[in-house]
């Protein structure tokens, strides 16, 4: 994994620790996003953290 893509088989793989939702990635801010939860979880050095600590809030697009 590059520093600014994500390779679409790991991407199918992963789920929101706390919704189990899809994740979806956000190259410019490098951030794997729950939109529906207003989550965004950082990608560091390559490695998505997946800590529910490590989650940034935002208001989550309804429509």
């Amino acid at each position: 994994m590059s520093g600014s893509a994500l390779d679409p088989r790991l991407l199918g793989l992963l789920v929101c620790p706390l919704t189990r939702q899809p994740l979806r990635f956000d190259a410019k801010a490098q951030e794997l996003v729950n939109d529906t939860a207003g989550l965004a979880y950082p990608i560091r050095d390559g490695v998505p953290i997946l800590l529910p600590e490590a989650a940034r809030e935002f208001l989550p697009n309804t429509g």
